[in-house]
């Protein structure tokens, strides 16, 4: 199958092709940055779609005496309802490992895993591929579980890997590096567009859309937002890339393009 869409025109028609959808990540926001456009599509043409998150993210704060874990991972679940309801998506789920620790937690997310995708037994599941985009432990972590289940059921789901295209690091690379994205000494290459399993391009609406989602989740979202240009935001986020596990040469190992730099950016 080839790329289901460019833009966001007719987007309702082509993403109703990835039949009913699993939307698995590590922490609640996740899905919202790398697939709200592709499940609000889905919803709006129709189709089931679940979405599943490892971690409550209760973690996810740099002023922990501000945001306590109890406090953090419950606002956070909020916040999530309300994007959802944004998005038309009315299944989430949230598993509760501990944020920043799902490397330990290996049995069970594998176990997690496998029982989402033989209750839902979906079309299509979108997540991370293995660099989990930013090289976070806890999306590469989801990565291989999600993965490893994924083919021990012999790849009966068409396996949708999130990666940024060549085009979109070239044009926001810089801003990516300035803002300490990544949490490793490695860099994504990323995949060409013409390799794409799925593309979209939001605008309008739809984009508003997607944006509004992302600003219900406050505390993940409104320091970014207050201090960068709106424009540059929404164009940043305007893009849903994903491409194909079968084209991925090694399931568990290979990256969807990976580069190496002398720095390692703040965590």
């Amino acid at each position: 199958m080839g790329v289901l869409s460019r833009t966001v025109t007719g987007m309702n028609a082509t993403t109703s092709r990835l039949g009913t959808i699993l939307s698995i990540w590590a922490h609640p926001d996740d899905e919202t940055y790398l697939a709200a456009g592709i499940m609000a599509a889905a919803r709006d043409a129709g189709r089931r779609v679940v979405c599943a998150s490892a971690s409550a993210g209760e973690h996810g704060t740099a002023d922990p005496r501000s945001w306590p874990p109890e406090r953090l991972g419950r606002v956070r679940r909020w916040e999530a309802a309300a994007a959802m309801a944004v998005l038309g998506v009315e299944e989430h789920h949230v598993l509760g490992l501990p944020d920043g620790a799902l490397t330990d937690h290996d049995d069970a997310g594998l176990s997690w895993a496998g029982r989402l995708l033989d209750d839902l037994r979906p079309d299509t599941i979108l997540t991370f591929g293995a660099d989990g985009m930013t090289y976070h432990p806890d999306h590469n972590a989801v990565h291989r579980w999600v993965t490893r289940a994924w083919r021990d059921r012999g790849g009966r789901s068409r396996l949708l890997y999130a990666t940024p295209t060549v085009e979109h690091l070239d044009r926001f690379r810089d801003l990516y590096e300035e803002w300490g994205m990544y949490m490793s000494d490695e860099r994504p290459t990323g995949i060409p567009e013409e390799q794409l399993a799925v593309h979209v391009r939001l605008q309008g609406p739809e984009l508003d859309r997607k944006l509004t989602a992302l600003r219900a989740m406050a505390t993940q979202t409104g320091d970014l937002v207050a201090r960068i240009d709106p424009a540059i935001y929404a164009a940043q986020i305007a893009e849903e890339a994903f491409v194909d596990a079968l084209r991925v040469p090694d399931h568990d190992e290979a990256t969807t393009g990976t580069a190496r730099t002398g720095t390692a950016a703040a965590v």
